[in-house]
């Protein structure tokens, strides 16, 4: 009873196997297909581009925007669960960032020049949650077609 056997190995082994895979693919080669390098912004400008693109699922998000609205996600959050204790307010705040925080997470993967869809590996919690997380860290991939025009 205490015991693995081979099938239990099988079902532990292939999902780590398989997003393993997917992390050692590198993205397209070329230029981003997703547009141009976006800017670095500001704590105040994030948070205005996460609300301002509420559902736009198209285009590029650069690290910093990216973290600070997820920053500021977590601190509304944390400021609601104070102010009220029942989870009311929480769970209206989740709802109301739930579209919009996948929308900025798949902005930010395409400007790793990776598709949105890829948010999908993180539900492979221990490894497909750190392949996601890992990306989310990346540098921007630059736009290999503004440097053809300049060199």
């Amino acid at each position: 009873m205490g015991t693995f056997s081979l099938f239990h190995w099988l079902i532990l082994l292939i999902p780590i196997g398989v997003a393993l895979i997917f992390v050692f693919r590198k993205p397209p080669i070329g230029p981003n297909r997703f547009g141009g390098l976006p800017q670095a912004t500001g704590f105040g400008q994030a948070i205005g581009s996460y609300f301002k693109n509420y559902v736009n699922f198209s285009g590029r998000a650069s690290r910093s925007e990216f973290w600070y609205s997820a920053l500021f996600v977590f601190l509304v959050a944390i400021a609601l669960y104070v102010v009220d204790r029942s989870g009311t307010l929480n769970l209206i705040w989740s709802l109301a960032t739930f579209l919009p925080s996948i929308a900025m997470a798949a902005r930010r993967l395409h400007d790793v020049n990776r598709s949105g869809w890829w948010q999908l590996l993180a539900l492979l919690v221990p490894i497909g949650t750190v392949i996601v997380l890992a990306w989310y860290c990346r540098a921007s991939t630059v736009d290999d077609s503004r440097e053809a025009v300049f060199a």
